[in-house]
Parts: structure tokens; C-alpha cells; sequence
């Protein structure tokens, strides 16, 4: 479960910052649905998701940004860029490495959590915030003078504030994240959807008894828990095809083509699973597959079943009908 919740984890940010970047406006709020329930569900961030739980959070705060009646946080006082601006401060503590930008988005959210409450005429919450954003020990003292004289001019509409707008924001935002994206390109499922849907525009339906081309050879493409981990995550939310044998690396791909093309990747698989349990549920095993348990056994023990399909040659199976036809073998022994 824990691998299943990191690839959904990973799967959800690449959707968010994705349309993020797109402004797909419709999109960007599924997924930060999507997201949210799975970040509110961690009991603890592991290590190698706080980058990705940190940018999602920002990303759903600065797309709020201007919204002063939405809250994320107990106090009240809060506004989304105000909380934005604590999620940006742990994301700046991940890297080490873009200090030019990083210090560019941290002073255009302080100048805009400023500016968007001048806009809606609450001057005192804007002389407040200042007050929570730059403490005694801030550095960016001039920043902190410029906005207190702006402030108590109460003209939302000075030079500076022009300067750096929202939009700018926005911009600087985009740039970190396709950054990120770009980063995060060498994922094989990313880069398989992304080649499949611009080269084909191939949907769900296509691909659903198509095999993907994948050199299973190339370990730094294609990881154990990317081969196994959707039949464990499919086995929890659509119970119709719990048994059904199914071409993993498949589903995967699927998955983030349905992503991609705006498509409901569960009711699709859904809507097929019936058709697909009925056509493949019935298959006998072979002598071959035999030997390939038998042989997964002896190299990783008995219960280690995603293992051993993931390393054995076996005709559409699940790690289900492996525990199920060992226990067979048992008996007839």
C-alpha cells in the first residue's frame, strides 16, 4: 500500500502541475481534489514526497491567491498567500540550487499578499500581514519599508504594486514548476503517455488490449513497484476486476493517457472491466508457468507473490492466481 500511495501521490502532482501550467482551470480543480484527500490522509510526510506534498500545496494556495474569503489555516487572518508563502519557504529548504528565482517568488508573494488585500480595501490587514511576513530578523528590510509606505498611502494602484503584479507571480510559478516537470520527465510512465498521446492520440479504448513497447531489460525505465503497483491500487477501487488478469505496464500507461486527454480513467476501466474478467478469467496453467512458480519460490520464498510475477514468465497473471494455484500445487502434491 505504501508503494501504491507513492505513485498515486506522484501520478496527482504531475496532474496538478500540468494543468497548472496549462491553465486548465476545469482539470486543475479534479486534481487538486485528488491531491488534497491524499496528502490529508498522510499520518506523516516520508522524506522523498515532501518536495511534491509541498507543491501541491502551493500550487492550491496561489491559485486561491486571490480569494481572501477561502482559508487554509485555523487562524482566520490567514489568506491562501500567506499560507502559500509557508509552503514556499519548505520547498526552498528542499533545494539548494535556483537561489535567483526562489528569492524572485518569495518577494513577489510578500508584495502580493500585501497588494491583494490594499485591492479589496482592508488596509489595516495589510499593515498586519506586513507586520507577520517580515519579522525583526528579516534581511529584505528595503521590501519591508516600501510596502509600509505604500500601505499607508492606501493607493493599490502604485508603481511598485504594477510591477509586480499577480500575473508576474503566476509566471515565476509556471517557471519553477515546468522546471520541476522537466525533472521529472525520465519517468518511464510520464514520458510512455505523453509519447503515446502526441503520436497517436491513442484513449483508453485503444490502448485496452494494445501492449506498450517497453525494453523490461532496462531496469532505470521501468521499476519493480511500476509493473505491480496498479493491480494494487485497481484490486481497492474497482472491485469487478480484482481477478481479472491484466497487462500492468498497460494500465499504467493508460492511466496517464486518460490523465492527459481529460478522460475518467476509472469509469473506463470500470465501465470494461466486466468484458475483460469474463474474457481472461478462464485459463488453465501450463507446465511452463508451473516451473516459473516453482523457480519463484525457491529464489524469493512463498508470499512473496508480486516478486515473483514481476521476475517470472508468466501468461497475464496476478499475484492472486500465483498464491492460488501454489496452494494447488500444495494439495496435489
Amino acid at each position: 500500500e505504501a508503494v501504491a500511495a507513492d505513485w498515486i501521490l506522484d501520478f496527482a502532482c504531475y496532474c496538478l502541475c500540468r494543468h497548472f501550467v496549462e491553465e486548465c482551470t476545469a482539470e486543475f480543480r479534479r486534481w487538486r481534489g485528488v491531491a488534497q484527500a491524499l496528502i490529508n490522509g498522510l499520518s506523516k510526510i516520508p522524506t522523498h514526497q515532501k518536495k511534491p506534498v509541498y507543491l501541491c500545496q502551493l500550487l492550491i494556495r496561489i491559485a486561491n491567491g486571490k480569494k481572501l474569503e477561502c482559508h487554509f489555516e485555523n487562524d482566520q487572518r490567514i489568506s491562501p498567500l500567506e499560507s502559500a508563502l509557508s509552503f514556499w519557504t519548505l520547498l526552498e529548504r528542499e533545494e539548494i540550487k535556483l537561489e535567483k528565482l526562489h528569492e524572485d517568488i518569495r518577494c513577489l508573494i510578500q508584495i502580493q499578499t500585501v497588494a491583494v488585500h490594499m485591492e479589496n480595501g482592508y488596509f489595516k490587514e495589510a499593515a498586519e500581514v506586513l507586520e507577520r511576513l517580515f519579522t525583526d530578523s528579516e534581511s529584505n528590510k528595503p521590501l519591508r519599508m516600501k510596502l509600509a509606505t505604500i500601505i499607508k498611502s492606501k493607493d493599490p494602484y502604485v508603481p511598485l504594486l504594477e510591477n509586480f503584479n499577480y500575473n508576474l507571480l503566476i509566471s515565476k510559478i509556471k517557471s519553477y514548476v515546468e522546471l520541476f516537470m522537466k525533472e521529472n520527465e525520465t519517468n518511464f510512465l510520464i514520458q510512455a503517455a505523453i509519447k503515446q498521446v502526441e503520436s497517436k492520440g491513442l484513449g483508453a479504448t485503444a490502448l485496452q488490449n494494445k501492449a506498450v513497447n517497453v525494453d523490461e531489460n532496462d531496469e532505470s525505465n521501468l521499476e519493480t513497484k511500476q509493473r505491480f503497483v496498479f493491480s494494487i491500487v485497481l484490486s481497492k477501487h474497482v472491485p469487478q476486476i480484482q481477478n481479472c488478469c491484466l497487462n500492468v505496464d498497460s494500465l499504467l500507461v493508460w492511466m496517464y493517457i486518460n490523465c492527459l486527454l481529460g478522460l475518467n480513467n476509472l469509469q473506463n476501466v470500470e465501465k470494461h472491466g466486466d468484458a475483460l474478467a469474463s474474457g481472461r478469467r478462464r485459463q488453465r496453467w501450463t507446465s511452463k508457468e508451473d516451473l516459473e512458480l516453482k523457480s519463484g519460490i525457491r529464489e524469493f520464498g512463498v508470499g512473496n507473490w508480486a516478486k515473483i510475477l514481476v521476475h517470472g514468465d508468466f501468461n497475464n497473471r496476478t499475484s492472486v492466481m500465483l498464491k492460488d494455484r501454489w496452494r494447488t500445487l500444495c494439495r496435489l502434491k
